[in-house]
């Protein structure tokens, strides 16, 4: 049985979605159109979002009130989590680690990004988030545009996918999941703290089906775990305007 905050929904399902490339360009605003979409589908079924990046990131993209607007939202896999606007429990991704061992993996990735020869590099490679930390070889500083131009490059020369393999290999005592996500970067958690950790959130609350809906549903991309789960009903889509297509199809 569905729990009563949600038993006015005439449809008894819980809509999930990535954010970056799901709901929004990668790193931008979502358009009108996709935020009225996502309030009239909130009216048939509970809607939530789950990002890999921080609070902050996702309320710049999904607008300063995504926490009230959406019955779950997940950010950092669901490492920080809220339920109709109020907190849940956090995890920690130093504590889980430890101070000594973090340091080895951050110096470690420092000089691989020192030594890597790419067309540009700009600032911050490291970005460290309460559950997890991202690893952008180009740096998260890039502008748009170069964003494009690393993720094309990306896909020609395999920069994240040999950076994980040498992380993978070297730290592979440290029980962590290291999964590529949007145009530059890729994230490092402990194991199971991907994006089905969200679903410990929901898995409760009586929903008769839950779906969710993400573009890095292959193999090492960040929404692969949540998408392949049997807990979940999951849409591969290539835009927001395929998600836009897939929603109005379905709901």
């Amino acid at each position: 049985m569905v729990s009563q905050e949600f038993a006015n929904r005439p449809i008894n399902k819980l809509v999930l979605f990535d954010v970056d490339g799901t709901l929004t360009p990668a790193r931008q605003g979502a358009s009108l159109e996709m935020l009225e979409l996502l309030k009239e589908l909130r009216k048939k079924v509970a809607v939530g979002f789950v990002g890999g990046s921080n609070l902050a990131k996702i309320t710049e993209q999904l607008g300063n009130n995504a926490i009230d607007d959406f019955d779950f939202a997940f950010a950092e896999n669901g490492l920080t989590a809220y339920r109709l606007g109020k907190p849940l429990e956090s995890q920690s991704f130093i504590t889980f680690v430890g101070e000594e061992r973090y340091k080895k993996l951050v110096n470690f990735i420092l000089h691989y990004v020192a030594d890597l020869d790419i067309p540009i590099k700009r600032g911050t490679f490291v970005e460290f988030r309460n559950g997890m930390i991202n690893v952008s070889p180009i740096g998260r500083n890039a502008t748009i545009q170069e964003r494009h131009d690393f993720e094309a490059y990306d896909k020609v020369h395999g920069v994240r996918a040999a950076f994980v393999k040498v992380l993978q290999e070297r730290f592979a005592d440290y029980g962590l999941t290291f999964s590529i996500g949007g145009q530059i970067s890729f994230d490092i958690f402990p194991n199971g703290w991907d994006k089905t950790y969200a679903l410990r959130h929901v898995e409760d609350e009586g929903f008769e089906e839950i779906h969710f809906f993400g573009d890095k549903t292959f193999k090492g991309g960040n929404d692969y775990e949540i998408f392949a789960d049997s807990r979940t009903i999951g849409h591969s889509v290539t835009s927001p305007a395929d998600t836009a297509r897939i929603l109005r199809d379905l709901f």
